[in-house]
């Protein structure tokens, strides 16, 4: 085991790992490691045979598989990670999947994403976004973001190659009972979503809409009549069921939960106010047959859903219900989508905001919302994007706290503010003008 630890990854300076940390290496990696040491190597041969057709009650009860399995426990498998795109994902998804699936209790309602975690921000792609496209999204508002996106792709060999592949294949009508093959436009869906680049994909699939035109342009990116509708709408966990027993549809998924999952830990109601990794991998479950999708085309509010329903759940209604909810229903994804039409980034905001309000000078000229605007994003959608939404639309009580009522303003948040203006709008602030007129005009009353 020390061995296969000095392998994975160069050892840390005294005092800064704890004890038996280890350097994460991707899983081919990671079972190249295991089959140089006889020892590992045996103990996962024996875990593989252990889980081939077992549930896992009956191979915990099977001493031999027991011990494999806390042998690999402490080898670079169990840390093992995977890439999105990398030249062997599947492989390294199947080497993560048969260590911890033995480890997982049975079918648990939220796995963890076996990726490695995703850093970067939507800043770096609005910035790519902006040079790609030739201009400021922010003297584009009156423009039709969803159209400028797929010009923006056609400008790029790559994006316009693969976008028109899956078009074609995905409108090819095979004959008057089957309008399309569904596996092959899936497959050339996962294909454009994992060799495009970011600042191509997201503009086309969280473009901001204001006329439901470009709203149905923006829901009829995937093709949705082969790639996302059926005549009928499967069981919801039925649908979760079959996509758990493919490993990378297994692994999207929980890339998604874990991404996405709506939390009232962070400000954004995403964790780690991460909308990159959100948007990410919700980019990622296109191409399957969970794929999520704009359910119509309303420029007001923004609803998500896989082609599922929970009818004839049962007892597992409650269950199915959930499920459903982390779409139709999701302030993490819901105010990703708009932080990314809307061109703000949470990386504009500190990570304890000062309670102080300052003021951009350009600021001042731009009408101020009345005292009693509320925090929902639906009556000031064009214009505000509210990332404190998900306290009201849980039905919950916010705190009444200045962090809880901080909102971006798509006039002081877009692409040229610079990074060092971190600079936030109260909304009630806009009455201090007012304020100061009456204290003002009071004051020679009060000599």
């Amino acid at each position: 085991d020390e061995i296969l630890r000095s392998l994975a990854g160069p050892p840390s300076p005294p005092g800064l790992s704890p004890p038996g940390w280890r350097v994460p290496v991707d899983c081919v990696r990671a079972n190249e490691l295991c089959a140089g040491e006889p020892s590992c190597s045996s103990r996962y041969r024996t875990l593989r045979q252990c889980l081939a057709g077992r549930d896992r009650n009956t191979m915990l009860a099977n001493k031999e598989c027991q011990v494999a399995l806390e042998v690999l426990q402490e080898s670079p498998l169990y840390d093992c990670r995977c890439k999105r795109g990398m030249k062997k994902e599947l492989q390294c998804l199947q080497i993560y999947w048969s260590i911890h699936l033995g480890l997982t209790e049975g079918e648990e309602f939220y796995e963890a994403s076996p990726y490695e975690p995703v850093t970067s921000r939507l800043s770096d792609i609005f910035r790519l976004a902006s040079i790609f496209s030739g201009m400021d999204p922010a003297t584009t508002s009156k423009s039709n973001h969803c159209l400028d996106a797929a010009k923006a792709c056609n400008l790029n060999d790559n994006c316009k190659r693969l976008r028109s592949g899956y078009i074609s294949t995905c409108s090819r009508e095979l004959s008057a009972t089957e309008p399309c093959s569904r596996r092959k436009c899936h497959k050339a869906l996962r294909q454009f979503f994992d060799r495009v680049p970011g600042e191509f994909t997201f503009r086309l699939l969280f473009c901001s809409c204001k006329d439901p035109a470009c709203a149905e342009r923006r829901r009829q990116t995937i093709v949705p009549s082969c790639s996302y509708e059926d005549k009928d709408k499967p069981n919801c966990l039925d649908l979760r069921g079959a996509c758990r027993t493919d490993h990378l549809c297994r692994s999207r998924l929980a890339d998604f939960h874990t991404n996405c999952q709506a939390t009232f830990q962070s400000l954004t109601s995403c964790p780690g106010d991460n909308f990159q990794a959100c948007l990410g991998s919700y980019a990622g479950l296109i191409g399957f047959d969970i794929t999520p999708n704009y359910v119509d085309a309303s420029t007001t509010s923004i609803t998500i859903s896989p082609w599922c329903s929970c009818k004839g759940s049962g007892n597992m209604e409650e269950e199915c219900e959930k499920f459903l909810r982390d779409f139709t229903e999701n302030p993490c994804l819901r105010n990703a989508i708009q932080a990314f039409g809307n061109g703000t980034d949470v990386s504009l905001a500190p990570k304890n905001p000062n309670p102080a309000v300052t003021v951009l000078p350009k600021a001042e000229k731009s009408p101020a919302l009345p005292e009693d605007v509320s925090d929902s994003n639906t009556a000031y959608d064009t214009s505000v994007i509210s990332t404190c939404t998900s306290l009201q639309e849980q039905s919950l009580k916010p705190n009444k706290s200045k962090e809880q009522s901080l909102c971006y303003s798509e006039a002081q948040l877009t692409t040229d503010v610079m990074p060092e203006q971190k600079t936030f709008m109260d909304p009630k602030a806009g009455s201090s003008r007012q304020q100061e007129s009456r204290i003002l005009f009071l004051i020679p009353i009060l000599i």
